[in-house]
């Protein structure tokens, strides 16, 4: 039987290495991507069977390699493997195209089995992640004001914000992030300032409410 063709998009070069290890012996990897434009290229030129993409990369992430390509490849599975857990960024990317979504603690022979399912035409979804996206289509999660609200931060004032409103302290938060301390106490600040609460705990209830932790 002839092996899936993988493409693997994420912009962190040791991850890349580290899935493409886990892999190999069940896929074959045709190829890596480290950004939007590249991911791009390697769709239009290559039509792998599974493309595994990250949610947040440079260059406007995993919905605008989806919004590029997905209609013009319909024959290409978009598999999201992600360590963003949050109800938006799995809504978004199956909204825009993709068959699955599962986080970067899965195992290796869980994701080759993802890989399987999603080429084969499944929906693949841990079960936190399907809770999600039912939620979002029976209208109970308004996806709409998540996003309003979400538009307002950057990319890296939403990593910390959510990492704080998982009760990380500061420190660990740095540690998570590869940045200052200094650097993660003015994200708050600015996370704050820019959704109109005052604490770390009102903080951790809004993100709460909108399923974002």
């Amino acid at each position: 039987m002839t092996s899936l063709r993988v493409a693997i998009v994420d912009d962190h070069a040791m991850f890349r290495t580290g899935v493409r290890a886990e892999i190999a012996d069940a896929v074959e990897v045709v190829a890596e991507a480290e950004d939007v434009d590249s991911a791009v290229t390697v769709v239009e030129d290559l039509a792998p069977d599974v493309v595994l993409l990250d949610v947040h990369m440079p260059g406007g992430g995993g919905l605008e390699v989806l919004r590029r390509v997905y209609p013009r490849h319909p024959d290409t599975k978009f598999l999201a493997l992600s360590v963003s857990d949050a109800a938006e960024d799995v809504i978004g990317v199956i909204r825009a195209g993709a068959r699955g979504y599962v986080t970067k603690n899965i195992s290796g022979p869980e994701l080759v089995d993802a890989i399987t399912r999603v080429a084969a035409g499944d929906a693949v979804f841990s079960p936190r992640l399907a809770g999600f996206v039912l939620d979002a289509f029976a209208g109970t999660i308004e996806v709409a004001q998540v996003d309003e609200d979400l538009d307002r931060l950057t990319e890296r004032e939403r990593e910390v914000m959510r990492l704080i409103a998982r009760g990380y302290a500061y420190k660990e938060v740095a540690k998570e992030l590869f940045i200052s301390i200094k650097t993660v106490e003015t994200h708050v600040s600015s996370v704050l300032r820019k959704l109109q609460l005052s604490s770390r705990h009102e903080l951790t209830r809004w993100a709460s409410d909108r399923r974002l932790i």
